[in-house]
């Protein structure tokens, strides 16, 4: 794309956007773009804000960090270089480890991995696919390992990147220089992730 489809509106513009800036300060040590393009419309960048601090509140077993990991594989699933790049820089600052974030790619057989996150992964790329690919099978492994209450909070994840994957990627978000740091750091080397039409 030659240009975003739509401009992110100026950050001082709106007092409102000050509890926007201060979350994401925190879980990505900047604020995204994307953010920045839904505040065109305040309700829905509010709306987004509490969404996303719900799904990645922490309830127990389904970590910050594998919720992290979660997202990078939807948003790997679906195609979004942005929400790939953001969700590997946050996984990274949530804790995950550097072996899984260097593995992930091979999450069925690495050792690094749990069954319980195989589970969990396996769900994550059905889910994100269109068509939709869950069937009994992933359903009987994901209730294995997980309780509902945790399933729920993983499904929460796969839908909030099902949004942002769609939202980023047609609007041709620009990718900020930290996101872009990781992904080189941890995306390059084993897939095929580039900063593609996020660069301007």
């Amino acid at each position: 794309m030659k240009q975003p489809l739509v401009s992110p509106v100026d950050r001082d513009s709106n007092p409102e956007l000050q509890e926007m800036i201060n979350f994401y300060e925190e879980t990505l040590g900047f604020t995204p773009n994307s953010l920045f393009t839904m505040m065109h419309r305040p309700r829905i960048s509010n709306a987004f804000l509490e969404m996303n601090q719900s799904v990645m509140e922490n309830k127990g077993r389904v970590t910050s960090a594998l919720k992290r990991l979660v997202a990078y594989l939807s948003s790997m699933t679906t195609g979004c270089r942005y929400c790939e790049a953001h969700a590997i820089r946050a996984a990274e600052r949530y804790g995950a480890h550097e072996e899984q974030m260097h593995n992930i790619w091979e999450y069925k057989t690495h050792p690094a991995f749990t069954d319980a996150e195989r589970a969990a992964f396996d769900l994550t790329i059905a889910a994100s696919r269109v068509p939709n690919e869950v069937n009994d099978e992933i359903s009987e492994e994901m209730r294995k390992h997980w309780d509902s209450g945790e399933i729920v909070e993983i499904m929460g994840v796969i839908a909030l990147f099902g949004y942002l994957n769609r939202w980023n990627d047609s609007m041709g978000t620009m990718l900020e220089e930290p996101a872009v740091g990781s992904g080189e750091k941890y995306l390059t080397k084993k897939s095929d992730w580039e900063v593609g039409k996020h660069k301007y």
